[in-house]
């Protein structure tokens, strides 16, 4: 199945694909506040996401996306980013996720179709992870 090879790509170039995360973050002004991070920091966070897509993609309960991500809010909070650079940040993670599997083409039909089916997976990824976040980053319990 494509979407698992597609998956696998990113998985397999999760450290290029942080530091491009981490160019993409230094050159947003609505991630400003994350430009106090270090290089590293701002790659650890990013290839976390990429190199466990498979994963939270197929992850079927969402207790593991709300522990990781409120717990993310939390962590943003106490930090002092405002909570719009903190939403910034994921929505960058994210198109910088699909700038790089749009780059790897699709010869077919088929092949947009799985690239497609691979997006949606990830934008549901994505809305859970923002949403608790949000949550974490509010005090919700």
């Amino acid at each position: 199945m494509l979407v698992g090879r597609l998956v696998g790509l990113i998985e397999d170039h999760a450290d290029e694909l942080a530091d491009r995360l981490v160019r993409k973050i230094r050159e947003d002004s609505r991630a400003a506040a994350y430009h106090s991070f270090d290089d590293d920091q701002l790659a650890d966070r990013g290839r976390n996401v990429y190199a466990h897509l498979g994963r939270w993609l197929g992850e079927t309960s969402e207790t593991p996306v709300e522990e990781e991500y409120f717990r993310l809010g939390q962590t943003r909070r106490d930090e002092g980013i405002p909570l719009a650079e903190v939403i910034m940040a994921l929505l960058i993670t994210r198109r910088n996720l699909w700038q790089f599997v749009d780059s790897q083409g699709a010869d077919t039909i088929l092949e947009l179709r799985q690239q497609l089916d691979l997006e949606l997976l990830v934008v549901r990824f994505f809305d859970r992870a923002i949403y608790h976040t949000v949550r974490g980053y509010q005090g919700d319990a």
